[in-house]
C-alpha cells in the first residue's frame, strides 16, 4: 500500500461505515491513513469487529449501524443489496452517503426493477434515504486493488474511480474524499447513469484486474481517460448480445 499523506476534507473528520467487509474494511484503512476517524459497523454486532479495530488503531472504533450513521460526517453504505432497506434512515438525514453496491441476483435475489433496468442500485438506496445525498462509488474495483492502487495526488500512476449522483455538492465532497484516499474521480452523471459501471459493464472491476485478467493483489492502473472511454462504451444488459 502506498502512503497517501493528504489529510481529511475540510469539515469532514469522521467516516461512518455501514458494513465493514472487504470493501468497507479497505475504505476504512485508506481513510485512517488519510487522517480520518472511522466508526465501523456490521450486521453481526460491534464485538465482531474488534480485530479490525485493533488493526486500524486509535482512530477506529466499532458501533451499531445506527451509531455509525449518526457519528459519520459522511457515511459509506457497503452492505449486500438485499439488505439495503435495513440501512438506518433518520441518522443519515442531510448527509452524504457513498454507496458501493452491486446487484448479484444469485446473492441478493431477483429485483424485477433491476432486471428490466427501470432503475439502478443506487437509485433504490436513494429512494430508501430520501433526505440523504447518495453518491455511487467504490463498486467497480476489487478490494485488494482499492488498497494497492491508492496514490498521492499528482502521481503519474494514479487511478480514477467513477462517481454518480444527483447532488452536485455531494459529488464534490465525494471527489474530495477520493482525492484524500488516493484516487481521481470521473463524474459519470446522475444516479440514473450509474448503470454505466454496474456489474458486467466495461467499467466494472475487470478494468482493474492484472495483466493476466485475474483478481490478483496488484491490480492495474486505470486513468481517467481510460475510465471515461469505458463509461461511454457501456451498453444496457438488454442491448448486450448473449454469449
Amino acid at each position: 500500500m502506498s502512503t497517501v499523506p493528504l489529510g481529511v476534507v475540510d469539515g469532514m473528520t469522521t467516516l461512518g461505515l455501514i458494513g465493514s467487509g472487504n470493501i468497507g474494511g479497505t475504505v476504512a484503512k485508506l481513510a485512517v491513513a488519510a487522517g480520518y476517524d472511522v466508526v465501523l459497523s456490521n450486521s453481526r454486532g460491534p464485538e465482531t469487529l474488534q480485530d479490525l479495530v485493533a488493526e486500524l488503531g486509535p482512530r477506529a472504533r466499532a458501533a451499531t449501524a445506527a451509531q455509525a450513521a449518526a457519528a459519520g460526517d459522511l457515511v459509506v453504505v457497503t452492505v449486500p443489496l438485499r439488505a439495503y432497506r435495513e440501512v438506518p434512515v433518520e441518522p443519515l438525514v442531510g448527509k452524504v452517503v457513498l454507496d458501493t453496491n452491486n446487484y448479484y441476483p444469485q446473492r441478493d435475489g431477483v429485483f424485477p426493477e433491476l432486471e428490466n433496468e427501470s432503475t439502478t442500485t443506487s437509485e433504490l438506496l436513494a429512494a430508501h434515504l430520501p433526505t440523504s445525498k447518495v453518491v455511487k462509488v467504490f463498486n467497480n474495483i476489487y478490494y485488494k486493488h482499492l488498497l494497492s492502487l491508492a496514490r498521492p495526488a499528482g502521481a503519474p500512476d494514479r487511478s480514477a474511480l467513477a462517481i454518480a449522483g444527483d447532488d452536485a455538492t455531494a459529488k464534490a465532497t465525494a471527489t474530495d474524499v477520493l482525492d484524500a484516499l488516493g484516487y481521481d474521480a470521473v463524474d459519470a452523471g446522475p444516479l440514473a447513469e450509474g448503470w454505466r459501471y454496474q456489474r458486467d459493464t466495461a467499467a466494472y472491476a475487470n478494468l482493474y484486474f492484472g495483466a493476466d485478467g485475474t483478481a490478483g493483489d496488484a491490480g492495474a492502473q486505470v486513468d481517467a481517460a481510460t475510465l471515461r472511454a469505458a463509461l461511454a462504451s457501456a451498453r444496457r444488459y438488454a442491448d448486450t448480445p448473449a454469449g
